[in-house]
């Protein structure tokens, strides 16, 4: 095989091994945007558990969210993905602790007698 053929055949494997890379993993703001449209409702709202910043496996998640879990519903692959529930779930698995929300407001003060 000549030279510039060999380099072309190289470089064409790394190019289509790199977008294969790109598919798999999909920008930061995709799976931000996963946890935002499905999972933050229940898990940023304190109607279920925190679950950001804990380091679940991601098979652990994967499963919760396919079968459910106690008062978590499950979620059917026409509702989430299989490519989304991976990356989110990784996202979820790596991802660092939020802040604690905001404390309830505090009743309004009485006066003194």
């Amino acid at each position: 095989m000549q030279p510039n053929k060999t380099r072309i055949l190289v470089a064409s494997l790394v190019l289509g091994g790199a977008q294969l890379a790109l598919a798999a993993d999909p920008p930061a703001q995709e799976r931000d945007r996963t946890y935002a449209k499905v999972c933050g409702f229940c898990h940023d709202a304190g109607v279920g558990p925190a679950i950001l910043g804990r380091e679940l496996p991601v098979a652990y998640i994967e499963n919760v969210v396919r079968h459910g879990f106690r008062a978590m519903p499950s979620f059917r692959s026409s509702e989430i993905d299989n490519a989304a529930l991976a990356s989110v779930a990784r996202w979820v698995s790596q991802s660092p602790a939020t802040s604690a929300a905001p404390a309830s407001p505090a009743a309004p003060a009485t006066k003194a007698q």
